[in-house]
């Protein structure tokens, strides 16, 4: 690892034990140093809490909370319920989440404002220096600096789009006005999660994706099962890529074409969201200056503790380009704190068992390898069963007609190595198989041998663990 310590220290620049970059995970390190003694600065040039709390997971689940209970609302009939009519107040959805999130941020600002330790800089930073910060118009330098400076959403490169006045997740989780028709260019979580929401309130949802399924990360099952769904919802055009975008008269028109064909598609709508992922905020912080290496897509490179290639400079978070999850990210900051303060005994992360879940309609969730990776992996003896939400008793009690569990399974040693979900819940099954994972010996048998309570919707787990 290559030592870059050789700090320049004068009267103008501030020293600290510990600077912390990012007020989202990173945050949670910062509080603990300060209380253990550490003279601790903390950067953060927008409102506190990092994109999980204002940009990303909170918001966008308390205004898809409003889309579920839309989306039961709209099938009461399959219940023998009948709803006559209902209405949806957008701004008042949008304003009970904006009035949430920036309330909980004010209120981490507000406990921060005018203590010294940790110390608040809301400023944007940038090196100049090693391990030296500008921050506004001071600098400030510590040996120990960590990096949790988050992503921000990629804006891919199409004619046109620089032009007009698209958003992306950040502005989407905000408007002020429910669009008529949205079209989506991208096809991942973002854009599942943002089309369930809009498209749940009467929003005419159009989605571009240059694959051949949504959700192209997922196990290939489940991918293929969520675009057929999504499918019968939505106006979906797969293996297609937008060519020019342009706005008249409050309308934006995106051209596109489909692989291998040269005629070009139009549509119009009152609104274009851009969900084509994102990227590493590690480009605004001149990381150069102080040596940091970054890999081909601009993520920071650490090893299995977090550390960068300069002694005392840590990573964590989306900024590293492991899992993008702020759960990943809470992992990451306990094993930080560990390390900044062990330097001699660091440890390795354990990320094993990791899961991640969806939150649009149908939701899914999943944990381990999908079958696409097992099969390229050469001699890995694996076999699968599936178990469908319909065949269980809370299955058709809500009327889920296309949910499934997946289990992939060692036939060697019944060890898990990979579950995928669909269906009502996801997120919440899967916290079952998390614990087999991780307790015991990890076998499927951990949950079969598991009395289920009955006709709780865990069944379709229990059953899926049962007949491997």
């Amino acid at each position: 690892m290559k030592s870059k310590t050789n700090i320049v220290e004068s009267n103008n620049i501030k020293k600290f034990d510990l600077i912390v970059i990012g007020s989202g995970a990173g945050l949670e390190v910062a509080s603990a140093a300060a209380q253990s003694g550490m003279k601790v600065a903390i950067v953060e040039k927008s409102n506190m809490g990092g994109t999980c709390l204002n940009r990303g997971c909170i918001p966008s689940k308390l205004l898809l909370h409003s889309a579920d209970v839309a989306e039961i609302i709209k099938n009461a009939h399959l219940f023998g319920i009948r709803v006559d009519k209902f209405s949806i107040d957008f701004q008042k959805m949008v304003e009970r989440v904006v009035g949430i999130v920036d309330s909980d941020s004010s209120n981490i600002r507000k406990s921060l404002d005018g203590t010294e330790n940790p110390k608040l800089f809301p400023s944007e930073c940038k090196f100049v220096g090693d391990k030296i910060l500008l921050v506004g118009k001071e600098k400030i330098t510590s040996n120990t600096i960590l990096i949790a400076a988050g992503t921000r959403p990629r804006i891919p490169n199409i004619k046109g789009l620089d032009t007009t006045n698209y958003v992306t997740s950040d502005e989407a989780l905000r408007l002020g006005k429910q669009p008529q028709i949205l079209t989506i260019v991208g096809g991942g979580f973002i854009a599942a999660e943002l089309g369930h929401f809009f498209g749940s309130l009467g929003t005419q949802i159009n989605i571009i994706h240059h694959s051949k399924y949504l959700l192209p990360n997922e196990d290939e099952e489940i991918s293929k099962k969520f675009t057929e769904i999504f499918s019968k919802k939505y106006n979906i055009y797969l293996d297609c890529t937008p060519d020019l975008v342009s706005k008249k008269n409050g309308k934006f028109m995106i051209s596109f074409k489909r692989s291998g064909s040269s005629k070009y598609l139009e549509i119009d709508s009152d609104q274009l969201l851009i969900a084509t992922g994102r990227v590493p905020n590690s480009d605004i912080l001149n990381l150069p200056k102080t040596g940091i290496e970054l890999n081909d897509e601009g993520y920071i490179q650490v090893d299995g503790s977090l550390s960068t290639n300069i002694e005392g400079i840590f990573a964590l978070g989306d900024i590293i380009g492991r899992h993008q999850f702020r759960h990943s990210a809470n992992l990451e900051a306990q094993y930080a704190f560990y390390n900044i303060f062990n330097r001699k005994k660091k440890i390795q992360v354990d990320y094993s068992a990791m899961p991640h879940a969806i939150f649009s309609s149908p939701q899914v969730a999943a944990v381990g390898y999908k079958e696409q990776e097992l099969r390229g992996i050469g001699k890995m003896n694996y076999e699968k069963s599936i178990y469908r939400y319909i065949d269980t008793a809370m299955g058709r009690a809500l009327e889920d007609r296309e949910g499934f569990v997946k289990f992939l399974v060692n036939k060697e040693n019944r060890k898990i190595l990979g579950c995928h979900i669909i269906g009502s819940q996801a997120s919440i099954l899967i916290h079952e198989v998390l614990v087999a994972i991780k307790s015991g010996d990890g076998t499927i048998d951990n949950i079969s041998k598991t009395v289920h309570v009955h006709p709780a919707l865990s069944e379709v787990v229990s059953r899926a663990a049962v007949i491997m």
